[in-house]
């Protein structure tokens, strides 16, 4: 077992040889869209990018599956196919699966990679004076909350959409060519409830740059509304006392830090020689949200500062 439960990783991974270990994840949840080909892609994506975190190529998935019998099964195949459509696109195969009847569906993928022993990437080695990078704008939390409440136009609908279906395959990709310390991907924890476990493993600070943090169209507004998901507060209490928030940044910035993320991007620690460089190439393979946020450095107390320059 070369990285396991001790470091809250992204995935496990296991090694069969000297050339080669297998990567294993799991990841499922209700829908958060009403498009059942939509909510496919976005579950496949989110469960698929554990093992781009790792630094690995997804090879084989298996579906899981949870459907009331109330519900047409017409649905449930838009929902496979959404899902089979974003594996394909990984490159990886689906091999099947399991379902069970439930009252609410869920539907995501249990995802096979594979990665070289000496090349796995972790959230546990990150290095004080390392750069903060990332991939993906923050708000889909908030966004889906106001989906809810028919408070969001289709505009800004169709854009949170679009970033939870794109694979951090690009994102990885450049990653492992240019090279890095560490990576982790930002899900349900939020931007710094990652952030947190990455500094917590590595036995480092972290420093966020508030306004270079990219965030969604829309989002802004709907937090200074109060539309906040539960998870963001959760997520808020379980840091507690170790985020301290310097004067000038405002509430709202720091309810999307803390918004739970379906499907988000890459938070990749760098070193500071390569952060331009990997920033670049990142912006060339189309990944044009990339954006340094924050900076590692030796261990303090609080965790985590949040400043704004």
């Amino acid at each position: 077992m070369l990285v396991g439960l001790d470091t809250s990783d992204d995935a496990a991974v296991y090694r069969l040889n000297s050339e080669l270990a297998v990567i294993q994840t799991v990841d499922f949840f209700t829908p958060m869209v009403d498009d059942p080909y939509l909510f496919g892609q976005i579950a496949a994506a989110n469960a698929l990018s554990d093992v781009y975190a790792m630094g690995g190529k997804p090879v084989l998935a298996l579906n899981i599956v949870c459907f009331p019998s109330c519900l047409p099964p017409e649905i449930l195949g838009e929902i496979l196919r959404g899902g089979a459509e974003k594996v394909s696109e990984a490159e990886a195969i689906v091999a099947g699966g399991h379902s069970v009847q439930d009252d609410e569906p869920k539907y995501g993928l249990s995802v096979t990679g594979v990665v070289h022993p000496d090349k796995v990437y972790s959230n546990a080695t990150a290095c004080a004076g390392d750069i903060l990078i990332l991939t993906k704008s923050l708000g889909t939390g908030i966004i889906n909350t106001g989906i809810k409440a028919d408070m969001v136009t289709k505009e800004i609908m169709d854009r949170a959409v679009d970033t939870m279906i794109t694979l951090n395959k690009e994102a990885a990709f450049v990653m492992q060519e240019i090279g890095a310390s560490a990576c982790t991907d930002i899900t349900g924890f939020g931007f710094l409830g990652h952030a947190a476990e990455m500094a917590k493993a590595s036995g480092v600070s972290l420093r966020v740059f508030a306004e270079e943090v990219p965030v969604l169209p829309g989002t802004l507004e709907l937090a200074r509304m109060g539309i906040i998901p539960a998870g963001a507060y959760q997520n808020r209490k379980h840091l507690g006392d170790q985020v301290f928030i310097e004067e000038g940044v405002t509430r709202e910035e720091v309810d999307i830090f803390f918004d739970p993320q379906t499907s988000g991007g890459l938070l990749i620690a760098v070193q500071p020689e390569r952060s331009k460089e990997l920033l670049k190439e990142l912006h060339k393979h189309g990944v044009t949200d990339a954006r340094v946020v924050g900076e590692l450095s030796q261990p303090e107390d609080p965790l985590i500062t949040i400043v704004r320059r």
